[in-house]
């Protein structure tokens, strides 16, 4: 019951993180004027307050000094925070350049990325259809190098950049405020440095272009924290696989963001890679929900069996003679 309900619990965090990101390009294209480094260097110095503030309402403190003390621990927190800077410089970039479709085919090859890694490097088992699924996705990445004649790297990288993250969090087991506080507690000072470089030499936009530009970059700290603490949250409560499964929920958002609201170019090269991603998509979802009916149904069928074989022992030796009784 309780596996249930943690897996519950991660499936609903898993939602929600996926949600919001799949939303996040109409945030930063609200700032597309700002400098990428600049709006990135924001959202990191706003995420630390916003990180205190959940942990004071929560109280949740005792993990600090238990982290200090297991620099091999704290070490993997640098490289998630050095990892997730990486992704969202690139992410915050790639709106700003109106390539909101080539981020979204990065987190579409995602989950392919994020099972491979499960392959590799956690010794993970794949089924017959994962095989194939991450067979098509590497398809994919050579039809449209092919078609565009190089590389897609924005889209790998933040493949790469994410699926990583997801990895480096499994490791370290903090919980989403936890990890996320750590993680924005590494990236202040050298994110604070950046806008006071940019201050100092007179380029900086935050109190020059208006109230609303001024406060978008302020709670640029909440838009991150939400997502990613949820984010946390799943990943240390669900399986590599199960993750990502979740993670095209967010580039299906993007793709329509990128068609509908940014009106980005569709070529028919295009089409053929998202197409191709699309089934190995589909591939994964259609194994993964036959996966669950059969596990549910061993389980009902060994209760059976265990109820059935508790009858007959049952029925064999006969009710248990009394403590007052002696047996005749």
């Amino acid at each position: 019951m309780g596996s249930r309900s943690t897996q519950r619990t991660g499936l609903l965090f898993g939602f929600g993180a996926y949600g919001m990101w799949g939303l996040l390009p109409l945030y930063w294209h609200a700032l597309q004027d700002t400098g990428a480094g600049e709006v990135l260097s924001h959202r990191m110095v706003w995420s630390l307050p916003t990180a205190l503030l959940v942990l004071a309402l929560l109280r949740r403190w005792s993990w600090v000094p238990a982290l200090i003390r297991q620099p091999k621990k704290l070490g993997l927190v640098v490289l998630a925070a050095m990892t997730i800077t990486v992704n969202w410089g690139l992410f915050i970039w790639s709106v700003s350049a109106d390539r909101v479709l080539e981020s979204s085919l990065g987190y579409f090859i995602n989950p392919l990325v994020s099972i491979a890694f499960g392959v590799l490097l956690l010794r993970e088992r794949l089924r017959t259809a994962q095989w194939v699924a991450v067979g098509i996705g590497a398809l994919a990445v050579v039809v449209m190098t092919f078609a565009y004649g190089k590389l897609p790297w924005l889209s790998l990288c933040l493949a790469l950049s994410f699926a990583t993250y997801g990895l480096i969090k499994k490791h370290v087991k903090l919980d989403g405020v936890e990890g996320f506080s750590a993680e924005t507690a590494i990236q202040f000072l050298p994110a604070l440095g950046f806008l006071c470089y940019l201050w100092a030499r007179g380029d900086s936009t935050f109190t020059t272009d208006g109230v609303g530009h001024t406060l978008l970059l302020v709670f640029s700290g909440l838009a991150t924290a939400l997502p990613l603490i949820f984010f946390g949250g799943a990943a240390v409560r669900l399986p590599l696989s199960t993750i990502g499964l979740l993670q095209y929920m967010a580039p299906a958002f993007m793709f329509i963001l990128g068609l509908t609201v940014f009106h980005e170019e569709m070529p028919p090269e295009r089409w053929a890679g998202f197409g191709l991603v699309w089934a190995a998509l589909c591939i994964l979802t259609w194994d993964a929900l036959r996966t669950a009916r059969k596990g549910r149904a061993a389980l009902r069928d060994a209760a059976v069996q265990a109820a059935a074989k508790s009858g007959q022992e049952t029925a064999t030796t006969g009710p248990e003679p009394s403590p007052d009784r002696q047996p005749s």
